[in-house]
């Protein structure tokens, strides 16, 4: 018998319980729809109309992802481009650096060759590919002078150096542009978010004197 008593008294407890923070529930529910209609009360009286009607769940930031983009670039031209799924500008990327590297290897190959044809000239020797004073040996090359050797080899050394340096400089605006598409894609631009004046009209609740004025309408 008493078994069943006490098994009763803690059912009545615990539904007593269960129903107070029910309660307490929808009092805080209710303070807290007070609380927010009264600032949208005291603001629509001073000419500010708040519509949240419209209410979008943010996109949630990543403070890693511009880092990530820009080691990923660094690792491989154009991965941090497919990092931010901007898969149009990988084939600019390669281009641009494909273009500067091809620009190096053909300046660089002709700098060679014009080197090692100058050297020899230095040395007494008249069998490089240069030199071709009555077009004998079926040599279709120009018969170049040990100054314009020179020249050349000078000339073609600066082309490569300055496509070695674009080339660096593609691969590093590479990078920063991974990293800076990374960062402007967190930025939370909305179609929704929207501020507008409209003129404002409102009775004294007192002495029921219209007050005219501006009105600031902010849709977000």
């Amino acid at each position: 018998m008493n078994k069943y008593l006490i098994t009763a008294i803690i059912l009545i407890l615990s539904s007593c319980y269960t129903f107070a923070q029910e309660k307490n529930k929808e009092v805080d529910s209710t303070s807290t729809q007070t609380n927010i209609d009264s600032v949208k009360t005291n603001l629509k009286d001073k000419g500010v109309v708040i519509d949240s009607k419209k209410i979008k769940k943010r996109r949630n930031i990543n403070p890693l992802a511009p880092s990530k983009a820009a080691f990923y670039s660094a690792v491989l031209p154009g991965l941090g481009q497919i990092y931010n799924k901007r898969y149009w500008k990988v084939p600019i990327v390669y281009a641009a650096i494909g273009t500067g590297i091809y620009s190096y290897k053909y300046n660089n190959d002709l700098y060679d060759r014009f080197r090692v044809a100058f050297k020899r000239r230095q040395a007494g020797f008249l069998d490089d590919e240069f030199y071709n004073p009555n077009g004998e040996n079926g040599n279709t090359n120009a018969n170049f002078s040990d100054t314009v050797l020179q020249n050349k080899q000078e000339d073609f050394q600066e082309a490569r150096d300055l496509s070695l340096v674009i080339t660096i400089a593609l691969y590093i605006l590479n990078i920063v542009d991974a990293n800076v598409d990374a960062h402007l894609q967190q930025f939370n631009v909305s179609d929704d978010l929207s501020v507008d004046f409209k003129p404002f009209l409102n009775l004294d609740p007192i002495n029921n004197n219209p007050n005219y004025g501006m009105g600031l309408t902010i849709n977000f």
